[in-house]
């Protein structure tokens, strides 16, 4: 687990923009998500994780034990959400009830994260690249 601690920056991405197309969000919204390009860092616990998202300065923290479901609030959308762990997979389903769900699935390497994202409203798979 060579990336626990290390800060991941955006590279790239692919097919995004039509992920934050396929969610139920304004324009202004869309347009704060597809502008979106936090810094991620994980660090581990005990037997939690905890993730960070630093954007515009001021740090977003998610600590989770995986497999234990709880309730989540970001950018005022409330979502039970869990996470479930493979190896170096962190995958993260966000379940907004009648609206759809959202799964992110991390996988880390000591020097890169890719981040493959789904909707149960769209088909297709986008995907974020950032690097250590």
């Amino acid at each position: 687990m060579a990336y626990l601690g290390k800060e991941f920056h955006f590279e790239r991405e692919e097919n995004y923009e039509n992920f934050v197309q396929s969610l139920d969000l304004s324009p202004e919204e869309k347009n704060n998500f597809q502008n979106y390009k936090p810094i991620i860092k994980l660090v581990k616990n005990g037997d939690s994780y905890t993730i960070s998202f630093i954007h515009s300065g001021s740090p977003k923290d998610v600590t989770f034990t995986p497999g234990k479901e709880f309730v989540e609030t970001s950018n005022s959308f409330e979502s039970k959400t869990v996470f479930t762990v493979d190896g170096d997979t962190f995958t993260q389903v966000k379940d907004f009830g009648p609206k759809g769900k959202l799964t992110f699935k991390r996988i880390f390497s000591p020097n890169q994260l890719i981040i493959e994202l789904r909707s149960s409203n769209w088909d297709g798979v986008a995907r974020r690249y950032y690097t250590a």
